[in-house]
């Protein structure tokens, strides 16, 4: 019985150790990557992450290597936006709401998309209706272009070549080449702007949440009908967002 619980313990911390190695590595890994790197024998690899993925933990790319799955993206979510602090990060995205005027909220990289994941609306009669958990399109919104800004130009890269690149309104940018050279302005001013470009009539702006090792966890992000604010008016308010951000930021460190 001792021998079986311990081999049961030695899988488990295996399991583990493969979950934390994939979610930290900054580029996928290959079972042989792992085998090397965690000095765990070829075939107990092989049959690990057989379960992973059976179980939707982990899934493998186009290209064969290894990158978390649903049921992970679900788990890291559920740990960084835990009730521990709901109640703390809601009043500050309340009290950046009413600072600026306009809907303020917070979205999460996932996959080819952004989670629109937390929101404070305003009180205007005339708003912007984006639900919470609505998914919306990585390469033309203030979030999304931060976001990808923020990844390697190679990763970019293979994620803008997976999707197409749809014409949401008259000011989306299809060329890529465009785009590349919009992110690398971003990266620059660590700034995601919106100009109409996912929705027509709406502006909006997007600065990065970051944890201590610098990391972007989130963004934070406002948008307002342009009829009301429009994008050079959201700028304004930069200082507003990016105290705010540091603030999440820190409570998100307060989760380990």
């Amino acid at each position: 019985m001792s021998t079986q619980r311990r081999e049961k313990g030695s899988s488990i911390s295996r399991v583990l150790e493969i979950i934390e190695a994939i979610s930290k590595s900054e580029h996928p890994l290959s079972a042989a990557d792992l085998s090397e790197l965690l000095n765990i024998p070829k075939p107990s690899v092989h049959r690990l992450l057989q379960q992973l993925e059976a179980e939707g933990f982990l899934q493998t790319n186009m290209r064969g290597l290894l990158v978390p799955a649903d049921r992970l993206h679900d788990i890291a979510l559920g740990i960084i936006y835990s009730s521990r602090f709901k109640a703390q990060r809601q009043a500050i995205l309340q009290h950046l709401a009413e600072k600026i005027g306009e809907t303020c909220g917070l979205s999460i990289p996932s996959g080819t998309d952004m989670i629109y994941y937390d929101r404070a609306q305003t009180n205007w009669p005339l708003q912007i209706h984006l639900p919470v958990g609505i998914h919306t399109p990585i390469c033309c919104t203030a979030s999304g272009k931060l976001y990808l800004s923020s990844l390697s130009k190679e990763r970019r890269q293979r994620i803008l070549g997976a999707i197409p690149m749809k014409q949401y309104t008259r000011n989306t940018k299809t060329n890529p080449d465009c785009l590349e050279h919009e992110l690398l302005y971003i990266q620059k001013t660590n700034v995601g702007t919106d100009n109409e470009e996912f929705i027509d009539g709406m502006a909006a702006v997007s600065v990065p949440v970051v944890d201590s090792h610098g990391r972007l966890i989130a963004c934070l992000f406002c948008h307002a009908p342009v009829i009301r604010k429009n994008l050079d008016e959201l700028l304004h308010f930069l200082p507003e967002l990016r105290a705010a951000a540091v603030d999440i930021g820190n409570l998100a460190e307060e989760v380990d």
